[in-house]
């Protein structure tokens, strides 16, 4: 997965998730929607064949780097819960 920024502002940035279609976009995207200083996240493929996510994200007194870092801490915690639950559930 490589990530391209288009945009980066104060309170909004634009970037490319290329390698990726719908499951970790939406994934962000849900997480970003989850945090009280994003105003807006969206993202779009232009294709149907394509495999880079075109993400908008507009923020209220936060940067959208802040917010993208937390998005992708709480997605890694997540992921680590599952992980444990998996391993304990197949002991």
């Amino acid at each position: 997965m490589k990530v391209t920024v288009l945009k980066n502002e104060k309170e909004s940035a634009e970037f490319l998730v290329e390698g990726e279609r719908h499951s970790f976009p939406g994934l962000l995207k849900q997480k970003l929607l989850d945090n009280k200083d994003v105003e807006f996240v969206s993202y779009v493929l232009d294709h149907p064949l394509d495999r880079s996510a075109r993400f908008v994200v507009k923020t209220k007194g936060k940067s959208p780097k802040k917010a993208l870092e937390d998005a992708c801490k709480e997605i890694e915690s997540e992921l680590s819960d599952f992980d444990k639950s998996v391993k304990k559930a197949l002991k």
